[in-house]
């Protein structure tokens, strides 16, 4: 009796085995897309220069055609969200990375966040010196730890010992940016030029990410930062926040944010947005206007989205004077942009 109970329990076993990727039913690849923002901040229109305009244009499409080239191969979104960040957090062009600003402190000190819309798995760092690339951090956090947010020296441990690469504090020195810490420091007590910067509107701004839909209908959604000018004693913004400056799932929507990270922490802006599309059936353009361009000022802040659903349509929405943008759909092709117009 026993003997054929056996083979019966093996198979038993087996049949509780999760399929492979492989062994999967396999479908017809849907919509790629991938939308990116470099920050609300833009330079003045009367201090852009033609070939700073082109710096940055060039810069977003690098961006979008390293995302779009994981896309393009089958890759998930999830990568193609790091790929992208990854250009802006190494262009000195952008707040993140290698472009971040200075504290009060006159350090560096970065921030990212990253979610997968397939299963709500999300990760974060803040308040890093030493990672070169945040986004690798943050992915890191959120496929080799039961965490979603790790910060400081902790979590600079725990990116080298998952091999992200590091690097020495003084890699992220830029005399632009520490000229504008200066500047802001001299006017610490004018409120008004507090967040001074010769060159950008206002220097609350400054964050770049990114919105990815693969073939599998999958979304993610990634932002990364170098904070705020002249931020004092350890300050946090909305970029590493779930629910404020990054959200996504597969059930509404993908969000990065740019602002002024206090009051889209207050707002909890990207859950705020995913919610208004999957309890109200609200568009995507709909759900960021009624967030950024309505809730947003009430309160008192300003700064921009960017929003992709499933079926690829995409909202690239800000109250400031300009945000640097960019999409790329299924055939590659590419735009980007900087102001309203």
């Amino acid at each position: 009796m026993v003997k054929y109970l056996i083979p019966a329990l093996i198979l038993s076993i087996v049949g509780c085995q999760p399929q492979s990727q492989e062994q999967s039913v396999k479908h017809e690849a849907g919509p790629i897309t991938l939308v990116i923002h470099g920050g609300a901040g833009t330079i003045r229109r009367e201090n852009m220069t033609p070939e700073k305009e082109a710096a940055y244009h060039a810069a977003l499409k690098t961006a979008l055609d390293s995302g779009y080239a994981i896309l393009e191969k089958g890759g998930k979104s999830v990568d193609a969200v790091i790929a992208a960040i990854k250009v802006m957090e190494d262009s000195p062009l952008f707040n993140a990375g290698k472009g971040a600003v200075f504290t009060n402190e006159g350090k560096n000190e970065l921030d990212a966040s990253i979610m997968d819309g397939s299963n709500l798995m999300a990760g974060a760092v803040a308040g890093v010196t030493t990672i070169k690339n945040p986004i690798t951090a943050a992915h890191a956090v959120m496929t080799k730890s039961e965490h979603v947010m790790m910060i400081g020296r902790g979590a600079e441990i725990f990116a080298e010992e998952q091999g992200c690469e590091i690097v020495h504090p003084t890699y992220f020195f830029d005399s632009a940016r520490y000229k504008s810490l200066m500047k802001a420091k001299e006017n610490e007590n004018d409120k008004s030029a507090l967040l001074y910067d010769p060159y950008i509107k206002d220097q609350k701004f400054g964050t770049v990410g990114a919105v990815a839909l693969d073939q599998y209908g999958n979304m993610a959604a990634g932002t990364s930062t170098g904070g705020m000018t002249n931020k004092k004693y350890g300050r946090v913004g909305d970029a590493p926040i779930i629910g404020a400056g990054t959200y996504a799932d597969n059930n509404s929507c993908g969000i990065s944010a740019t602002g002024w990270g206090e009051f889209f922490i207050r707002l909890g802006v990207a859950r705020d947005i995913a919610a208004l599309v999957e309890y109200k059936g609200y568009s995507i353009q709909q759900a960021a206007d009624s967030v950024v361009m309505k809730k947003l000022p009430k309160l008192g802040g300003d700064g921009g989205v960017i929003v992709l659903d499933r079926q690829g349509n995409f909202a690239l929405t800000f109250c400031s004077e300009g945000m640097y943008r960019g999409h790329i759909n299924k055939k590659g092709e590419a735009k980007t942009f900087i102001y309203k117009d």
